[in-house]
């Protein structure tokens, strides 16, 4: 697939995040993530502004087209999980994007070489709090645990 850099359209991608809440409820973000990468970057066809267009995004994605325009008919709908990742986005300082945060206190903006990828995923490895483990020892299957008898 190749990278369109000309003729490509810019806008409000909102609608665009509320369906990714709405299809990471689905457990499938990342088919939808995936299909607006493809539509953004690769694709000449608009697509901001254009319902028609994300629902067919959507819709060649895997997801019912009924279901995709019921989650756009409704502005409210994962509007306010949008605003708290942009109010997150807003608490890391992004300007801009790319925007890479690793470990939630490391972060990397815009294009650089891997090397000062390579340096922020070092950090946050060796900064990284693991858990404090309470309780070690024999651990339930899934067909539950064994009860002594009394």
């Amino acid at each position: 697939m190749e990278y369109v850099t000309s003729g490509r359209d810019y806008g409000n991608s909102f609608d665009m995040h509320r369906l990714l809440h709405w299809a990471k409820e689905l457990g499938r973000q990342e088919q939808m993530l995936d299909a607006l990468y493809v539509a953004n970057f690769a694709e000449q066809a608009p697509l901001f502004g254009d319902t028609d267009r994300l629902v067919q995004v959507a819709v060649d994605a895997g997801f019912t087209e009924a279901a995709v325009r019921e989650v756009l008919a409704d502005e409210t709908r994962y509007a306010d999980d949008v605003r708290r990742d942009e109010a997150q986005a807003q608490e890391f300082g992004v300007g801009g994007v790319p925007f890479y945060v690793f470990d939630r206190t490391y972060a990397v903006s815009g294009a650089q070489p891997t090397e000062v990828f390579a340096q922020a995923l070092e950090k946050a490895w060796a900064g990284r709090r693991g858990p404090t483990l309470l309780a070690d020892g024999h651990a339930c299957g899934p067909d539950g645990c064994a009860v002594p008898d009394a």
